[in-house]
């Protein structure tokens, strides 16, 4: 993986390019998390890929390192008491939209994953599996996957009675088990839910 995206628009005369991805599009509880990253072009990150590829353990190594070589990086995350309001997809694009608007530096073009643009005022540019090509996006999938799965963590925490630190909100047998026992709580996507919704609520 390289910076072949993000030199092809410098080509055309955009100097300051930010990748971004999300994370969490289908866990039945939690927030969406998206981020965005400006990385110097051609610095090095060893070992970078989409997260999704990458163990915990080298996400959160990496997670520390994009962040102290990133020219400007921000995350943002929409609950999901929004997603449920105006739906995931539209809570994905809010999360990317407030991720860019929260960088100290103004970029002006976009790399994001996938097929859709969210609607910045800036040039953009999406890449299908983006994550596994250009080395912002990768950067980005990163910090928005370990940013959510510590969101989790501590959701463990408040709620143990469904080991989310197990599932990450995901819809596993576990999760679904432990939904089953429990009702939902606060934190889980009731349009995700629809057909459970007779549980008892905390």
């Amino acid at each position: 993986m390289d910076f072949e995206f993000e030199k092809a628009a410098m080509k055309k005369g955009y100097n300051v390019i930010c990748g971004i991805d999300e994370a969490g599009r289908g866990p039945l509880c939690g927030p969406v998390c998206a981020a965005a990253v400006i990385l110097p072009v051609d610095c090095e990150i060893e070992g970078i890929n989409d997260s999704k590829k990458l163990s915990e353990k080298k996400r959160e190594s990496l997670f520390d390192i994009i962040i102290s070589k990133a020219v400007a990086y921000s995350v943002s995350m929409v609950d999901a008491k929004t997603i449920d309001e105006i739906n995931i997809l539209q809570a994905t694009f809010l999360a990317m939209r407030n991720a860019v608007n929260g960088l100290c530096v103004k970029p002006d073009y976009a790399l994001i994953d996938g097929n859709q643009k969210p609607g910045l005022d800036i040039f953009q540019e999406t890449v299908v599996k983006g994550d596994a090509k250009s080395v912002s996006i990768a950067a980005a999938s990163i910090l928005a996957k370990v940013t959510r799965d510590r969101y989790m963590y501590e959701l463990d925490k408040k709620y143990p009675e469904y080991r989310f630190a197990k599932h990450k909100g995901y819809g596993t047998k576990l999760h679904y088990e432990m939904i089953y026992e429990n009702g939902i709580c606060q934190e889980h996507r009731r349009t995700f839910l629809k057909k459970i919704l007779g549980t008892n609520e905390k």
